[in-house]
């Protein structure tokens, strides 16, 4: 068929591009808004969440490819303005049988999700970037942990926010390393921990804070926000009562 003007050009063009699109299945799928799962706003590939949901010392645990399509509000979904990911966990949340507080946390994962990472501090170079905000604080014991390495036994190192006083930790010193004295809620503060040669180098904003000497195995990264309180030291206990953070970079690398 001749179109001889402009505009029956104009309209064969649009009718073939219509129909190119019906035929590949456009405008037919009810995909998911990029608001509507925290995978949607960071790779999470290579991580499960615990959550402060479930029963006794089980909380609830998500992992691939289930993950790809959660989300649980108000613990953990994308933020309001669909641009991070909300962390939130009570002080009276389910609790995991070696803690006693409850957490909203990612536990960093290998193999796209099906096995546990465990990585040694004296072999090869393992960083976790991440950019993130502490929102909330838990009453009386106003204390959260947004990021962290945990080894075999125990955590390792943290960023921790007491009040306004945010440190990293070392081991069982919570207060190794202050950071700022003066931190406000809902200031967006970037961390990095560069582990190598059986040293953590640990840093905010792009300047060293502190380096630790470690040299175990069985280490991996978590991120998220792990309420330091609970009901027998934090009041109401129910969930007004919260600790929750918002991650808005989540970057691991192995080499």
């Amino acid at each position: 068929m001749r179109l001889r003007t402009k505009h029956g050009i104009t309209a064969l063009l649009a009718a073939t591009v219509l129909l190119a699109g019906q035929a590949a299945g456009v405008g037919t799928a009810t995909a998911a808004a990029p608001c509507d799962y925290p995978a949607q706003q960071l790779d999470l590939t290579n991580w499960k969440v615990t959550l402060p949901t479930g029963s006794g010392t089980s909380p609830t645990e998500i992992e691939q490819p289930s993950l790809k399509t959660f989300a649980a509000k108000p613990w953990f979904q994308v933020n309001s303005k669909c641009t991070g990911i909300q962390f939130r966990a009570a002080v009276n949340g389910v609790t995991t049988s070696g803690s006693g507080y409850p957490r909203s946390e990612l536990r960093e994962m290998t193999d796209g999700g099906s096995e546990k990472a465990s990585w040694s501090a004296t072999s090869g170079t393992h960083t976790m970037v991440f950019r993130e905000a502490f929102n909330h604080l838990p009453e009386d014991k106003s204390h959260l942990v947004g990021a962290q390495i945990h080894d075999g036994d125990d955590d390792v190192t943290v960023f921790r926010l007491e009040g306004t006083s945010l440190y990293i930790t070392k081991g069982d010193d919570t207060h190794h390393k202050l950071v700022t004295s003066n931190y406000k809620l809902n200031t967006v503060f970037e961390g990095k921990f560069v582990v190598s040669g059986g040293q953590i180098k640990v840093y905010y904003n792009g300047v060293l804070q502190t380096t630790i000497a470690h040299t175990s195995s069985g280490n991996y990264f978590k991120a998220g926000a792990y309420t330091q309180a609970n009901c027998s030291n934090s009041s109401p206990c129910d969930t007004t009562n919260y600790g929750q953070t918002t991650l808005y970079k989540l970057q691991v690398t192995h080499s």
